[in-house]
């Protein structure tokens, strides 16, 4: 099995999702398996609906009848998972619960890195990747949440804004 903890698909019977996140984190305290059971996540998304000419902004499940859950898989937790009331079983071929990717992960947002930026508004910088590899410019503008920035380089004499990813960017050390 693994010593790493990985995402995992549960699926639940639909409008049970609440329950069985809240069943799995109460049994693996109560059991003492808070190192096998890391975490449960039921991915949400901010909605505005308009209704009788009112909008009003709700929180929706991403996807109904699942239930995401960070765990190491051992025989132990994977019983206690599958055994929970509303739980269904695992995402997988079988009895072989299989896990998200990082790629999957990274996509549904489930999991947040914070990024540490060494340059700031103003910071004069070398592109270091992509079609651009190798201009100098200067910072405009960081948008934490893109993990982008905007970038003015002088190209062709003239000042061209463009947008670049926080890894293509390094600072230029004076």
């Amino acid at each position: 099995m693994a010593d790493e903890a990985k995402w995992y698909v549960v699926h639940t019977y639909s409008g049970y999702e609440n329950a069985v996140a809240d069943t799995i984190m109460k049994s693996a305290e109560n059991r003492k398996m808070t190192d096998l059971i890391h975490e449960v996540n039921i991915p949400l998304e901010t909605v505005t609906e308009i209704e009788d000419g009112v909008a009003k902004t709700v929180e929706r499940k991403v996807f109904p009848g699942y239930v995401l859950v960070k765990m190491i898989l051992t025989d132990e937790s994977w019983h206690l998972v599958r055994n929970t009331r509303g739980a269904t079983g695992f995402v997988g071929s079988g009895n072989n619960a299989i896990p998200l990717t990082d790629e999957e992960i990274a996509a549904l947002g489930v999991e947040k890195h914070d990024v540490v930026v060494n340059f700031e508004v103003g910071s004069n910088v070398r592109v270091a990747d992509g079609p651009l590899e190798g201009f100098f410019g200067t910072v405009e503008e960081i948008d934490m949440e893109k993990e982008t920035a905007r970038v003015v380089v002088s190209m062709f004499g003239r000042e061209t804004p463009i947008e670049l990813e926080f890894d293509q960017i390094e600072l230029i050390k004076d």
